[in-house]
């Protein structure tokens, strides 16, 4: 079926100068802290305002970074995949498989090409809220019935 939601991910290769702020993208995932399960890829958590990645526009959040000058990240821990970004040097060739529409946005937090800052997945924190809010309604329930009907003495 042409254009579902289940065709083959397209695959780029992306050239970006590195910047004064860096590569300007945050990255999750590695073999030690999987952002998809059973995939130990490394995944693009958050494309940072003016950096290098948004300024060329084509690297997205979600995308899956398959090799970084001519190194393939597969089998990677976290930090050794940030530290090949970091080893990178001034010119950076990415090859990149694009998102699929049925992959979920991951954890709260990410590591980039030289920092750290948190990511804010705003559906996860829509879940956390109204989760917490029916286990609030429901121990309420649970409270009043238990303790049942009062005696007056």
């Amino acid at each position: 079926m042409n254009g579902s939601a289940h065709s083959t991910p397209k695959v780029l290769d992306i050239h970006l100068k590195r910047g004064p702020a860096g590569l300007g993208f945050n990255i999750v995932g590695g073999v030690d802290q999987q952002y998809i399960m059973n995939d130990s890829g490394i995944y693009v958590a958050k494309i940072k305002e003016n950096g290098a990645a948004a300024q060329d526009g084509r690297l997205q959040e979600g995308d899956k970074i398959i090799m970084v000058n001519g190194w393939k990240l597969e089998n990677l821990s976290h930090s050794a995949a940030v530290e090949l970004f970091r080893t990178a040097g001034e010119d950076v060739q990415l090859r990149v498989q694009q998102r699929c529409l049925s992959q979920q946005n991951g954890p709260f937090s990410s590591q980039s090409d030289g920092d750290s800052s948190p990511s804010f997945n705003t559906q996860t924190m829509i879940t956390l809220v109204a989760t917490a809010a029916l286990a609030t309604v429901v121990g309420i329930i649970v409270y009043k019935r238990l303790r049942g009907p009062r005696s007056p003495f």
